[in-house]
């Protein structure tokens, strides 16, 4: 299998947590930045990909393809609305991982010709810090997307997944556990991703 650089994968609205969560050890993080000017944009992205090379973590940016492009990032992530405008055949032509968000088995289907990365699949359980017009898809719908993607596509969970549920989506089938309010809503966001590699340690 293509293995995901980690089992826990933070995603924050702010460089500082790519310091804040890397330093703790979190080695998979996703910067989702919604309505900055492009110069605050740039900036942050700069920022974020500073403190991830100090501490050895895989930064993943949302939508942003052509920043990424040309700033180096790892890996883009983008959602089905990306898809109508995003270049795929650029971001892959740089070397740049591509991770695809899905909600149904038609996104599924369209995601998987674009041979990315890995395919994400939620919300999972409900969640109330992003308003979504899908109902929640449950631990079971990770089984039958990992039946379908099969053994060697990697698959993420995401939303409302908190480290007390997280190591059950492993089991269901998850490779990667993505999370944003557990983390960074968490009084002490450091010993929070502690507890979620203990959590998922040998889980996948």
């Amino acid at each position: 299998m293509n293995r995901l650089p980690s089992s826990i994968y933070p995603v924050v609205d702010h460089p500082r947590w790519v310091e804040i969560l890397g330093g703790a050890g979190a080695r998979f993080i996703q910067l989702r930045l919604k309505n900055l000017a492009p110069e605050t944009l740039r900036a942050q992205v700069i920022e974020g990909l500073e403190a991830a090379a100090r501490h050895n973590v895989r930064l993943v940016l949302n939508d942003y393809w052509q920043l990424a492009i040309e700033l180096g990032v790892d890996y883009v992530h983008l959602g089905q609305e990306d898809l109508d405008e995003a270049d795929v055949a650029q971001i892959k032509a740089t070397g740049i991982s591509l991770g695809i968000s899905t909600h149904s088995h038609e996104e599924l289907q369209r995601a998987l010709t674009f041979a990315p990365d890995y395919v994400a699949l939620g919300p999972i359980w409900p969640t109330k810090l992003k308003k979504m017009i899908w109902d929640p898809q449950g631990v079971e719908r990770l089984t039958e997307w990992r039946r379908i993607i099969g053994e060697k596509m990697p698959l993420v969970a995401i939303g409302g997944i908190t480290c007390e549920r997280a190591p059950s989506c492993l089991a269901a089938g998850a490779d990667s556990v993505a999370a944003v309010s557990d983390f960074i809503l968490n009084p002490d966001p450091e010993k929070q991703v502690q507890r979620w590699l203990k959590a998922t340690q040998g889980k996948n």
